[in-house]
């Protein structure tokens, strides 16, 4: 199994399209629209080919050649623009294999790399065990707890957050 991480570009425009209409919502912000039309698309794609590389990077994951996921990390600002939050998503069908541990270790990689950043922030509401362990897999530590912090579909979630510390 091969795991890619690539940059978005306009062509992907239709596979994004997908993807975000059938990946799981359950532990996801309400941010991302649905249904997520061609519109939604084409305005995130041109978001980040505003900030690829200056306060983001934002990859697709690919296996095998296909698009099956998403990841990125997203600069903050003001007196937190030295820390940046982690974000993804995975196919369902494409969950327990590994591969969004490996996605998570190479996107942090370009993260540090390539951006202004210290530490990585990773928040997962606390019945996504899954998440939390991909994330302890690649070097993040619990460091809080905020109590019934998150409310989402109409349950009450504690939000656990994780941190990375670059080198």
């Amino acid at each position: 199994m091969q795991i890619e991480l690539k940059k978005w570009c306009p062509d992907d425009m239709e596979h994004l399209t997908m993807l975000c209409n059938q990946v799981d919502r359950t532990y996801l912000s309400n941010r991302m629209p649905f249904p997520y039309t061609a519109e939604d698309a084409k305005w995130w794609l041109n978001m980040v080919a505003e900030h690829e590389g200056k306060d983001g990077v934002f990859r697709s994951i690919s296996v095998n050649g296909t698009i099956i996921g998403n990841i990125s990390v997203e600069q903050k600002t003001d007196v937190h623009a030295q820390d940046a939050e982690i974000g993804y998503l995975l196919l369902t069908e494409s969950w327990s294999k590994g591969i969004m541990t490996q996605a998570v270790r190479q996107i942090c990689e370009i993260a540090f790399s390539e951006l202004s950043i210290i530490r990585i922030t990773g928040l997962v509401y606390q019945p996504n065990v899954a998440s939390a362990k991909v994330l302890e897999h690649n070097g993040f530590t619990l460091e809080g707890i905020m109590r019934q912090a998150v409310v989402k579909d109409p349950n009450v979630y504690d939000l656990c957050i994780y941190g990375k510390l670059k080198g």
